[in-house]
């Protein structure tokens, strides 16, 4: 008697860049509008955000998340923005489970941060898929990050959506304000470099990016908003393409990638 195949979710690193994408129409903005078309409706997601940076690893279990604005200085507009989606503690649970022998705390205080709802806010506007957040442990290496990420891959075939939302280049003290502000070439090379890695699957050059020299401190001088593109890295399966939704900059220094796997064929 033949059973039928597993369907596969494909996941998602979203360059998020400003809050306040979440209030713009932009071509960055259209590209995760239009993935989240695209995408088969997932059962959950569970979402892997620069922002939610701890010393070990939780994932929010709580049943009703709720919408954190972890920023300032922005239009009061931005704060009024709320992102009801429900959680899931059983996915919260099967998270532990997946990552033993990884200590993961349930967590009940937590939320969906920026980095989480302001792309699902285009990617899925109705909010009405529960979304769970892991955060990243901001006190171990790249390597362990990605290999927490191929931990999660059973999760693909179980219905849920695996996003991660940073930014290939984010440097803040080095932002030029202005329209139309051309990327600094050491922005450019950068991204490109990791557009090639992805590209071609060569995951140790992503996990060993220091390696880069001069272009990857200028583009990551911190790590949060990177690691979250090894956790989507990780997931990708072997044979298994890497296409780029989007790509661009904002305020030079910027990098506005998204790359998703697994997305079939249009």
């Amino acid at each position: 008697m033949s059973t039928a195949a597993k369907v596969r979710i494909p996941v998602i690193f979203f360059g998020h860049g400003s809050p306040m994408n979440t209030l713009a129409s932009n071509r960055y903005t259209e590209a995760w509008r239009k993935l989240g078309a695209s995408v088969s409706r997932p059962k959950s997601i569970l979402a892997i955000s620069a922002h939610w940076l701890t010393r070990g690893t939780a994932v929010t279990a709580m049943a009703k998340p709720r919408t954190i604005h972890d920023f300032g200085g922005f239009p009061q507009a931005l704060f009024d923005v709320q992102y009801p989606a429900p959680g899931d503690p059983q996915l919260a649970a099967r998270v532990r489970e997946l990552l033993a022998p990884v200590e993961v705390l349930l967590d009940q205080s937590w939320g969906l941060d920026h980095g989480t709802w302001s792309v699902l806010a285009h990617a899925f506007p109705d909010a009405r898929i529960p979304v769970v957040q892991l955060s990243m442990d901001g006190t171990k290496p790249a390597l362990f990050h990605y290999e927490i990420g191929r931990r999660l891959a059973p999760l693909r075939e179980e219905g849920v959506l695996v996003v991660g939302s940073g930014n290939v280049v984010h440097n803040l003290m080095l932002m030029r304000r202005g329209e139309d502000v051309p990327a600094f070439d050491w922005a450019k090379r950068f991204n490109d470099k990791v557009r090639e890695a992805l590209s071609s699957g060569d995951h140790p050059a992503l996990i060993e990016f220091e390696r880069l020299g001069e272009d990857a401190r200028l583009s990551v001088p911190t790590p949060e908003h990177f690691l979250p593109l090894l956790y989507i890295a990780a997931l990708q399966a072997e044979g298994e393409t890497m296409t780029f939704a989007v790509d661009g900059y904002e305020a030079g220094s910027l990098g506005m990638l998204t790359a998703v796997a697994g997305m079939p064929p249009c």
